[in-house]
């Protein structure tokens, strides 16, 4: 995000309940050196409290539309960090424990506004934030994340919430270390998605945006939009751009050597465990 957009929120954009100013209090000083030091750590304000010092893990994000392959890569990343004795966490989205239930009720009744849901996950989001991802990055713990702020974005702006806005309600969130793209036609991630459940979810499709009678073409659509969102946040972030439609081993291993390079892990040889080599195709 430009820095001039994160300097101010646009009025327009934020809901009416939040537009009401706290009490005035003294602000703390600002200087260049500060706000350069937080821009490494946060997209914007930095979190309350936060201390850099403290973090001696890593972040490891996996980004990419349905279908694009985050699971099934993350499912084995997981085992080979920890054949390599790291501790691993991983995170997702609607896994807190304040709200992830309930983002799951209100999606299944398919009732939920969009701006309503948008805020939940932004809920979900940062109640993970300072409950999982945080507390294991300050313990030396590699966080691997299904997903993270940009897949939130992408869907609120292709649903019509300002941009701006939802950048600014993610502004203190924390900086990936590495952030990776599974990137996929909407064609192959339809196959995959019907393949795997024999069935295509309403949300999955953006069938409440009414793009199309037809639950493909539905898909289609939508999923079309967010990998153009991809495509822009992907200039904008460095996103490590991968063929999520090649073999589920050979982007492991473009993941496990980028990562490698990351963690100072001289040796990246991995076969999944008998548990997992269902996977491994």
């Amino acid at each position: 995000m430009p820095d001039q957009e994160k300097e101010k929120a646009p009025a327009t954009a934020a809901p009416t309940e939040t537009s009401a100013a706290p009490p005035a209090q003294a602000a703390p000083v600002k200087t260049a050196a500060t706000e350069e030091g937080s821009s490494q750590y946060f997209f914007g304000e930095p979190l309350v409290g936060f201390d850099p010092s403290e973090i001696t893990g890593n972040l490891i994000v996996i980004e990419g539309m349905d279908g694009s392959g985050r699971s099934t890569q993350i499912a084995l990343l997981q085992e080979w960090l920890e054949s390599e004795g790291f501790a691993v966490q991983t995170s997702g989205l609607r896994r807190s424990n304040l709200v992830g239930r309930d983002i799951d009720e209100l999606l299944a009744k398919n009732a939920a506004t969009r701006l309503t849901l948008a805020l939940m996950y932004a809920t979900d989001f940062f109640d993970q934030m300072e409950h999982r991802i945080l507390p294991a990055l300050r313990s030396g713990t590699v966080v691997l994340a299904d997903r993270f702020i940009f897949t939130l974005i992408a869907r609120g702006v292709v649903r019509g919430i300002n941009r701006d806005y939802l950048g600014g309600l993610y502004a203190m969130s924390l900086r990936p270390h590495l952030t990776f793209w599974l990137n996929v036609r909407p064609e192959t991630a339809f196959g995959r998605e019907f393949k795997k459940a024999q069935a295509i979810s309403y949300w999955e499709a953006g069938r409440d945006m009414s793009l199309s009678h037809d639950l493909y073409w539905s898909f289609i659509r939508y999923q079309t939009m967010i990998k153009r969102e991809f495509e822009v946040m992907a200039k904008r972030h460095n996103f490590l751009e991968l063929d999520g439609e090649a073999s589920v081993s050979t982007v492991n291993k473009q993941l496990r050597q980028r990562i490698a390079e990351q963690l100072g892990i001289r040796a990246t040889k991995y076969s999944p465990s008998a548990a997992l080599a269902h996977l491994w195709r």
